[in-house]
Formats: C-alpha cells, sequence, structure tokens
C-alpha cells in the first residue's frame, strides 16, 4: 500500500512561527553586532590610536567577530527561510560591517519580512 504525501506547504516553505523564530535571532545579533561595531570603531580605535590603549579593542575586537559570525549565520538562517534574493541576502550580511549599517537594513529586512510573510503579525 502506497500513501501520497501532499502538504499543504509548497517543500522547503517554512511555517509563519519558524520565520517569526528566525526574524526575531536576527533582530537581537543585529543590534548585538551593531553596538559591538560601534563600541570597536567609536571608542576603540580612537584609544588605540589617540591615547595608546589597545585594551577596549583587545576586548571588544574579538567578541566582535564571533558575534558577526553568528550574525552571519541567523542571516543566512532568516534568508532561506523567507527566499530572499541572494544579493540582498549579502548586501544585509555585509551590513554588519558599517557602523550603524545594521540599524538600517535591521529596520528594512525586518518590515519586509512582516510584510511579506507575517501579513496577520503587525505588533
Amino acid at each position: 500500500m502506497t500513501t501520497s504525501f501532499s502538504p499543504s506547504r509548497p517543500a522547503g516553505s517554512s511555517t509563519p512561527a519558524a520565520i517569526q523564530g528566525a526574524l526575531l535571532r536576527y533582530r537581537v545579533i543585529a543590534y548585538v553586532v551593531g553596538v559591538g561595531l560601534i563600541l570597536l570603531v567609536c571608542v576603540g580605535m580612537p584609544l588605540k590610536y589617540a591615547a595608546d590603549s589597545s585594551t577596549v579593542v583587545a576586548i571588544v575586537g574579538p567578541v566582535h567577530g564571533v558575534l558577526y559570525v553568528v550574525y552571519l549565520a541567523c542571516t543566512y538562517d532568516l534568508a532561506t527561510r523567507c527566499r530572499l534574493p541572494l544579493v540582498r541576502a549579502v548586501l544585509v550580511m555585509l551590513a554588519g560591517t558599517i557602523p550603524f549599517l545594521s540599524f538600517v537594513a535591521e529596520r528594512k529586512v525586518t518590515a519586509l519580512v512582516r510584510q511579506r510573510h507575517l501579513p496577520s503579525n503587525r505588533a
């Protein structure tokens, strides 16, 4: 006896709950990476070169590097769940390398995902 399996969703699509979870993870890590990069560039680098104190860079730099890898993974997860175009996904990933841009990208991505994939959830 054979059974046919007909999913209610197309193959490879995610549930709204899975997309909501991926969006939340992305939003949190985008803010954390953005704040870390601002600390590194606006506090650590001036202290390193103006005051000859590299303590902030030595601490924040590696932490930001690890968190940026987590940011890349969360962005990839969200992009694959929402089927974002490759160019858009790469641009969002690169936003974590420019101070303040991760905040702008986070707002735009959140609005896009909510509009296209979570229409009933406006909170």
